[in-house]
């Protein structure tokens, strides 16, 4: 398995001025793309988790894939259904990822997805939109649970990739193992392949202080799962 790659990150798709402010936050339609063509075929099915800005979706369908997503925040479920074909508009789901048994999905071929980050150090719950309080210990539980259901969805054998990077704090130099941390939890119920480590050239969005990437770094982990634990 090629273990490095090297992608632009800059998008294609323009968001309405109402979003601006979160842009940074989406995933670049090429490193979906890459995944997408590596781990599936025309009229599979591929499920984002965390959809966010539906680029997953948005993908998936370009490239004769069906989509499937779960998006917590109203408002970008709404842009998603608003500009997805016709034909999937109830294929993404305006819920919460840890009822994702709730949803009644198909079996799914593939998963790609990045979970909202977060550090080890901040009180709040990224699995509510950043909405409500939290710890980081609740966090990982809550991605723990998450993924363990997704057994019961994704198809046995089927691939399972989560993106993923490091946090650095700029003040105090302190790094939370965002990446580790989480793909330990997913590790206890989906069978860890590795990861193909995916460095960004650019981002016009950011300075060079921040990184390509952002978070203090110019590269993510791309976490690779089977789910061949469950039958």
């Amino acid at each position: 398995m090629k273990t490095f790659t090297l992608l632009e990150n800059t998008f294609r798709r323009k968001l309405p001025s109402h979003f601006s402010s979160q842009e940074e936050i989406r995933m670049p339609e090429a490193e979906v793309e890459f995944f997408i063509q590596k781990y599936t075929h025309p009229g599979n099915s591929v499920l984002d988790i965390f959809a966010g800005f539906g680029t997953t979706l948005f993908v998936s369908e370009e490239m004769g894939r069906i989509p499937y997503g779960v998006e917590y925040d109203p408002i970008k479920w709404q842009y998603v259904k608003e500009h997805i074909n016709e034909s999937y508009v109830n294929n993404i789901v305006n819920g919460d990822s840890r009822q994702i048994l709730q949803y009644n999905f198909p079996p799914i071929d593939f998963v790609f997805t990045s979970p909202p980050f977060t550090r080890k150090e901040d009180l709040d719950a990224p699995l509510t939109a950043y909405e409500a309080k939290g710890t980081y210990s609740d966090y990982l539980k809550g991605i723990r649970y998450i993924f363990y259901d997704l057994q019961k969805v994704v198809k046995p054998n089927g691939y399972i990739v989560v993106e993923v990077g490091n946090m650095k704090n700029r003040e105090t130099q302190s790094v939370t193992t965002l990446a580790w941390d989480i793909g330990y939890e997913i590790a206890k119920s989906h069978h860890f392949l590795g990861e193909i480590i995916v460095g960004w050239s650019s981002d016009p969005l950011r300075n060079g202080e921040e990184g390509a990437y952002g978070y203090g770094y110019d590269h993510s982990y791309c976490l690779i799962f089977r789910n061949s634990l469950y039958s």
